[in-house]
């Protein structure tokens, strides 16, 4: 406000200052046109007589011409020495006045003068040059100047007036223009005030997160910030989640444990026990570990090439399952990225193409592209992986899929891998299908993720 209010007032000085010197400006050249005229209108009534001298006329082209000391004063100079001046001219002393060739057109001023009570002044004189040829004849004609002369007070009393004015007006609308101003700016600053105790109420806990009727310019801004609330909330559940999924899964084992230990079992079947129970609680709190750290993301995270990951893994799987000699194929656009941490693309991309590589025959089939795009928006991401192994029945992919099963019992079959994938896929907004392979006849999951911001 304060930026801008110093920026209205140097704009309307600077507007006062060009007003001002355009108004000198115009002043001064309506006073040479004006004395102009004044001398055409003289040119056209004198007459002179047979001898030779000058006849003015009897109605000058103002009323001041006859007023003595008016301000305005005329003056005819004639070849002889003589001049004529008029009734205005009587009691100041004006500037010498000279002959001036025919045509001759001459403005000039301020000019030195003495006013009827004897105090020194100033004026502005334009003169014309003329002939006078009696009866037509060239061989008596003569010239002669008409100077008309004009106080130069008047000009500064008009610019003072003026000033006055104009800086009374502007002053004026100054007022008026910054109280518009902090109207406009006070109501334009609303919505984000607006915002501002939104923030409030989600940081007093009053309320889950930012409203949605907000102008489009800051659609944007309040989107982000409910994208981090509601990250960070899904941060805080799936800590907690995963911290009793833990408690819970170990229960069953310790309980085995103490129940060998009350029952008195000897030592060669209570060391089997122990070892298998610890095995198992080892594969739990692997599990369980392996799915807090994957299943986050951050917002804002910067874009990940897709192909170099998907190859260190695929060399790795083809390694492993050398001895069915399945190959895996790469249709990856060049444009499509991952927008997310990359310990998540490596798991999504590790537990699915594992999981191709574990039933395919011997093709797998890796497909990605970007996905929907929206304004302001980072775009989305298609990724497919496809085998040409047995494929899911139809009546098992709600199973496969199952979310909330205890950690041991998603072991077999598609179980940890495909949970996390899952897991993943939910974080990112996005969307898990499972379905058979149109090109290759077995399994294909098809992974969509949504534009991001």
């Amino acid at each position: 406000m304060l930026a801008a209010s110093l920026g209205l007032l140097a704009f309307l000085a600077l507007a006062g200052y060009a007003l001002d010197r355009a108004f000198i400006d115009v002043a001064s050249e309506g006073q040479r046109e004006r004395l102009r005229n004044y001398v055409y209108s003289y040119a056209g009534d004198i007459e002179f007589l047979r001898g030779g001298e000058l006849y003015p006329s009897e109605s000058p082209p103002d009323e001041r011409f006859q007023r003595p000391g008016s301000g305005l004063y005329a003056e005819v100079v004639l070849p002889s020495g003589d001049s004529w001046t008029s009734r205005s001219a009587s009691g100041p002393q004006l500037p010498d006045a000279a002959m001036l060739s025919a045509r001759e057109e001459k403005f000039e001023g301020p000019l030195p003068m003495v006013q009827s009570n004897g105090t020194p002044g100033e004026v502005y004189r334009y003169g014309l040059g003329l002939v006078w040829a009696p009866d037509g004849r060239s061989d008596n004609e003569f010239a002669y100047t008409i100077y008309v002369m004009e106080d130069a007070g008047i000009i500064p009393r008009q610019v003072r007036v003026f000033r006055a004015a104009l800086w009374v007006n502007l002053g004026v609308a100054g007022l008026i223009l910054l109280l518009l101003q902090g109207l406009i700016v006070r109501w334009s600053l609303w919505p984000l005030r607006r915002v501002e105790h939104e923030l409030v109420r989600v940081q007093r806990g009053q309320s889950e997160r930012m409203g949605m009727q907000h102008p489009r310019e800051l659609q944007p801004l309040t989107e982000s910030i409910n994208a981090l609330i509601e990250s960070e909330r899904e941060h805080l559940v799936r800590q907690r989640n995963t911290m009793s999924d833990l408690a819970h899964s170990l229960k069953t084992p310790l309980a085995v444990l103490r129940s060998r230990l009350d029952a008195g079992s000897g030592d060669a079947e209570l060391r089997e026990e122990v070892e298998t129970q610890l095995q198992r609680m080892n594969d739990l709190v692997t599990y369980q570990l392996a799915r807090a750290a994957s299943s986050g993301h951050q917002l804002f995270s910067a874009a990940i090439e897709i192909e170099p990951h998907a190859e260190q893994i695929v060399r790795g799987l083809e390694k492993i399952y050398a001895a069915k000699g399945a190959v895996c194929e790469f249709e990856i656009e060049p444009s499509a990225r991952f927008h997310g941490e990359p310990g998540d693309l490596q798991e999504l991309l590790g537990n699915l193409l594992e999981n191709a590589f574990k039933w395919a025959k011997s093709r797998v089939l890796l497909t990605v592209r970007p996905g929907e795009t929206a304004p302001n928006r980072r775009p989305g991401l298609v990724l497919v992986v496809e085998d040409d192994g047995p494929g899911i029945p139809p009546d098992r992919v709600a199973a496969v899929l199952q979310r909330g099963v205890r950690g041991d019992e998603r072991v077999q079959g598609h179980g940890i891998g495909l949970s996390i994938v899952q897991d993943l896929v939910h974080s990112y907004r996005g969307e898990l299908n499972v379905g058979r392979s149109e090109e290759l006849g077995g399994a294909c999951f098809s992974v969509r993720l949504p534009p991001g911001f």
